[in-house]
């Protein structure tokens, strides 16, 4: 299983990822769009990222990308990209089977995945919420996604 990260902003949350990530099993994990990557530009540890992934940002593999690029070349090895959404299309995550190539997309904390890269997907599942929210937390959504089809 691999995870892809797009444009996600809160440090905190980008080592909560990896964190859960890790312990989910995840093989990879790419980092787009502006989603802050465990290493700074400068080489740098990002130290807010690291406080919370405890030391999960050095065991899973990770590498930072286009969305564009990094989709089109999975899907050359014959991955099924899997964007996690709430859109009129989007299916419960519980009714979906995911295939054993499974890549999950998730996306910002507030905007979710923008049009551009839902196109890209080849099918969007979502999970159904009962309250007055109308999402849950990147994280939060990413442990729930990532454990249910590990």
């Amino acid at each position: 299983m691999i995870a892809i990260f797009h444009n996600v902003r809160s440090t905190h949350n980008v080592g909560s990822l990896f964190r859960t990530a890790e312990c989910a099993g995840v093989e990879k994990i790419y980092l787009t769009g502006y989603t802050p990557a465990p290493i700074d530009r400068f080489g740098r540890e990002q130290q807010a990222i690291a406080k919370v992934a405890l030391g999960a940002q050095k065991s899973v593999p990770w590498e930072s990308g286009n969305i564009v690029k990094v989709v089109e070349n999975l899907k050359q090895s014959n991955h099924v990209i899997v964007g996690v959404e709430q859109t009129p299309e989007s299916v419960p995550y519980k009714d979906y089977t995911a295939p054993e190539k499974a890549i999950f997309i998730f996306g910002n904390e507030v905007d979710g995945l923008p049009e551009d890269v839902l196109a890209l997907c080849d099918t969007v599942v979502e999970i159904p919420v009962r309250g007055e929210k109308e999402s849950l937390n990147v994280a939060v959504t990413a442990g729930i996604i990532l454990f249910h089809f590990n």
